[in-house]
């Protein structure tokens, strides 16, 4: 080789390792052109571990006085439960347990009690700060309870999907789309004369199977999806400016107006799975991504999220795609397991492997090159 060739050879080696993407989607994840960084993603139809995976029961009580209905509130941990898959390869079909897979939030009838026995969760990550967020739901068919999917940061900052079982019947399945704000607030806790409120009418049986409920939260709008079909854009000062977390819920408090009930016997709502792809306001790890992405035009450095076609109800449309149950696809990443197969640790081992492998190889050639011209 000439002399001049074989350090420029070895150079070119350095700086293909240097500009290369170490791990698919280090840059993070696109939904309709937009960049998300962090993502979380659980598959409850595979886990029998509640508090994992970045989620957490929510135990406390609302007396009846601030309940605003002529029931209180429980939120207690044996309200919320798991009924995984018998089989671990299959993505339909009853749980271990009976019934629908899944996890499950019960509102149970609180007898000669004051206070309703119900079901909640929420991440334990609260730096969610914009972004696209989606949960495959089956509801009760038991009359009585709202049973909700949302983002929430106060009373006077929350992004809503609720759905009133006493709503259903055999023409109607609404969905109750809500931005609770300070204009809410004043009236009451009540949306409903703002523009931050819609009732939408679905075209299916909200509780006869599993749909996938989305909502898309950006700087000046949130877009609500069902299935991922568009459902309605709402805008103003109700969308949120603040860093919240989600919350998965369902609850009576006997309000006539609003939840109805207590159900006459246990209600379940039952959850197949969540996703979320969002930007973090923790400086933290906003700099944990600047270091990550090295460079964001690389290939295969951001990954576009799938969307769904239909509702995730056999075998076949319930496996959805989840990034963390690909091999280095969610490197660095904090939230994303609940399935036995998943291989985050392993794609951090990887991908940690071939980042130092590829650290050598940069190191030496620029040694040789070094050692060449002295």
């Amino acid at each position: 080789m000439p002399l001049l060739t074989r350090p420029i050879a070895l150079l070119s080696t350095a700086f293909l390792f240097a500009s290369i993407a170490w791990a698919d989607c280090e840059c993070g994840y696109t939904v309709n052109g937009t960049l998300y960084t962090d993502l979380l993603e659980t598959d409850f139809l595979h886990t029998n571990k509640i508090n994992e995976s970045g989620w957490m029961t929510q135990v406390y009580t609302v007396e009846r006085d601030t309940a605003r209905g002529p029931f209180g509130k429980d939120a207690a941990a044996k309200q919320v439960t798991t009924n995984p898959l018998k089989s671990r390869y299959d993505w339909a079909g009853d749980g271990i347990d009976g019934g629908d897979a899944g996890l499950q939030l019960i509102v149970s009838n609180p007898g000669k009690g004051g206070m309703i026995p119900m079901g909640e969760m929420a991440t334990n990550r609260s730096d969610m700060q914009y972004g696209s967020f989606r949960a495959a739901i089956k509801l009760t068919g038991q009359k009585g309870t709202c049973g909700a999917f949302f983002w929430y940061l106060n009373n006077s900052h929350e992004i809503d999907m609720e759905f009133l079982s006493s709503q259903f019947n055999e023409t109607s399945h609404p969905v109750n789309l809500v931005l609770q704000s300070e204009e809410s607030v004043k009236a009451g806790y009540d949306a409903g004369n703002t523009n931050a409120f819609d009732t939408h009418h679905l075209p299916f049986d909200p509780s006869e199977g599993f749909n996938e409920y989305r909502f898309d939260w950006f700087e000046d709008r949130v877009e609500f999806y069902a299935n991922g079909v568009f459902l309605k854009s709402m805008s103003g000062e109700g969308v949120p400016k603040e860093p919240g977390h989600l919350m998965l819920s369902q609850w009576s408090n006997g309000d006539p107006k609003w939840s109805g009930g207590p159900p006459k016997q246990d209600a379940v709502m039952t959850v197949s799975y969540v996703k979320g792809y969002f930007n973090s306001s923790d400086t933290q790890r906003q700099g944990d991504w600047e270091k990550r992405c090295k460079d964001i035009n690389a290939p295969n450095a951001t990954c576009e999220v799938p969307e769904i076609t239909g509702p995730p109800q056999t075998n076949a449309s319930a496996r959805t795609f989840f990034f963390s149950q690909q091999q280095n696809m969610t490197v660095n990443q904090t939230v994303s397991g609940g399935n036995p197969n998943t291989i985050e640790s392993g794609a951090w081992s990887i991908h940690a492997s071939i980042q130092n492998i590829s650290t050598a190889v940069l190191l030496s050639s620029l040694v040789l090159f070094m050692n060449w011209c002295s």
